[in-house]
């Protein structure tokens, strides 16, 4: 015991804390933000700009044009181009948020910059010429003929103002990284040649955009063979201690250049400091005993890495999955409310109680949220039955099948605390209607894994977390494949297939098979 107190000791000395490294010349939280916004507004005024003075150059003719009450309206001859002007910001916003225009962080190439400007601004322009044959303004000039080459005209100005604006801002941030100014502040874990080479490139090249303020020892070495420094960058933590040493660092971004790190050490990790505190975690790329299947390749100077832990989907991707969710949600409470007040005159006829109730539920990145569902069992129902059996369930006990081997089936069947109204909206899944509130609220999505409960997420092993990286779904591949007659383990793997492989789609597909589950009754 007491030479344990000594390396103990001996370990702390010589380590430096993390908070004495906490790096300076950060730019406040509120520069970036605001250089976005300003960003947006001016993609605005360029958009707008371009196509009207694309016209003005084409026809010759004046865009505004005194009405008889003296106030200024389009001119005649510009009013079926004016009727665009919505479309054309809103097509040049969208295809440069996709094409990730508006992205500051890290390093960036001037080339590579400009080709994604020419895309976003090629696609935009096709994008535009389609509206503007499809919509005609709403229907008003169905017989007008658009000039060809006004669209032509804008998509060469419009290029040359998006590039332009790129240009000056990544100057702008060059002149500020060479003179130490608002690098990101990060952390390397480990200390062989990846690391090694890791910290001299970011050191020669501000123009990257990092500065490495420490160094992760990540296990292997004696505590007495622990330097102080590194590369003459301080070492602050081990790998258990990461997380204390990013908040006290504040550091943003974590390298991982080691490859004999634990796998099940650094996922748990990420998982306590990844995407909710901002932190971005990056390996090297020979180093794959660890690597999760949803990743990122981007490189860094002469250094290719591999972003990890990022969301599942893109801001593109998100955003329409929200939109299609939002959609889906109101139509189907829409259809289903006349069955609303039915479904709670049989509930309150068959037991005592309220019509509905709400339970804690896990969800995305492990947050809690309460989830809405019909009542469908007795009042001050005993929790630990189900908790019991999740246990067995999530541990893979074979008293988890209550069927047999040729009929599996994981599913309290003879749950005592489920009523008999309960059974039959279970058995349609028509319990999980009010459901469709929480996915307008933003906790749950229409599709998705499963929501589990905080007591079953207490035992899950650190691999079973993954599921947790995308919005837990009303209905899920899980449930229309099989469903109570799968074990915990194809779940996860189920689920994990869909995080990996979602697309529109694929939900569209989900939900089909889902209104054929409910209608056989497959619930139960």
């Amino acid at each position: 015991m007491a030479q344990t107190t000594v390396r103990a000791d001996r370990i702390a000395k010589t380590m430096i804390g993390a908070s004495v490294v906490r790096a300076s010349a950060r730019a406040p939280q509120w520069v970036v933000p605001l250089i976005k916004a300003a960003l947006v507004v001016t993609d605005i005024v360029i958009a707008t700009a371009a196509f009207s003075l694309a016209f003005y150059w084409r026809e010759g003719a004046p865009l505004l044009a005194a009405s008889g009450n003296a106030a200024y309206a389009w001119s005649a001859r510009f009013a079926p181009y004016g009727a665009l002007l919505l479309f054309v910001v809103l097509i040049r916003l969208l295809i440069a948020k996709y094409y990730d225009l508006y992205r500051l962080r890290g390093e960036f190439s001037f080339v590579d910059d400009g080709i994604r400007v020419f895309k976003a601004t090629a696609i935009g322009s096709l994008l535009i010429v389609a509206a503007a044959f499809l919509y005609r303004g709403g229907f008003h000039y169905r017989a007008f003929s658009y000039a060809r080459s006004v669209f032509v005209l804008d998509f060469l100005l419009a290029f040359a103002g998006f590039e332009l604006v790129r240009l000056l801002l990544r100057t702008a941030q060059t002149f500020f990284r060479l003179r130490g100014i608002n690098l990101i502040p990060t952390l390397v874990v480990g200390r062989g040649p990846e690391a090694a080479f890791c910290i001299k490139e970011m050191r020669e090249r501000p123009s990257l955009g990092y500065r490495v303020i420490g160094v992760v020892e990540s296990g292997g070495a004696s505590p007495l063979e622990v330097p102080a420094t590194y590369e003459g960058v301080p070492v602050i933590s081990d790998l258990a201690g990461l997380p204390d040493a990013i908040r006290d660092s504040k550091a943003n971004e974590v390298i991982i250049a080691d490859a004999n790190v634990d796998g099940d050490t650094l996922f748990d990790v990420m998982m306590r400091c990844g995407r909710r505190h901002g932190v971005e975690f990056r390996i090297a790329p020979s180093l794959f005993n660890c690597l999760p299947s949803k990743t990122e390749v981007d490189q860094i100077g002469a250094l290719p890495m591999i972003r990890l832990f990022r969301e599942p989907l893109s801001d593109f991707a998100r955003g329409t999955k929200r939109l299609s969710d939002l959609f889906i949600a109101s139509l189907t409470l829409a259809v289903m409310s006349p069955f609303w007040f039915f479904i709670a005159l049989l509930i309150k006829l068959d037991s005592k109680g309220p019509i509905s109730y709400a339970q804690e539920r896990v969800g995305m990145d492990g947050r809690i949220f309460v989830v809405y569902k019909f009542r469908t069992m007795h009042m001050n129902a005993d929790s630990e039955i189900h908790r019991e059996y999740q246990r067995k369930f999530i541990a893979g006990d074979a008293e988890a099948n209550v069927g047999n081997a040729e009929r599996p089936a994981y599913k309290l069947r003879d749950d005592p605390r489920i009523t008999r109204v309960g059974r039959v909206l279970r058995r349609f899944s028509l319990d999980e209607v009010p459901q469709l509130l929480n996915v307008l609220r933003g906790d749950m999505s229409i599709v998705g894994p499963r929501p589990p409960i905080p007591y079953e997420v207490e035992a899950y092993e650190l691999r079973h977390r993954k599921r947790l990286d995308m919005k837990p779904g009303v209905t899920g591949l899980w449930q229309v494949s099989g469903r109570n007659r799968l074990p915990f383990e194809e779940m996860v793997k189920l689920d994990l297939f869909y995080i990996e492989n979602w697309s529109l789609l694929f939900d569209l597909k989900i939900i089909l098979r889902t209104v054929m589950v409910m209608l056989r009754g497959d619930g139960y």
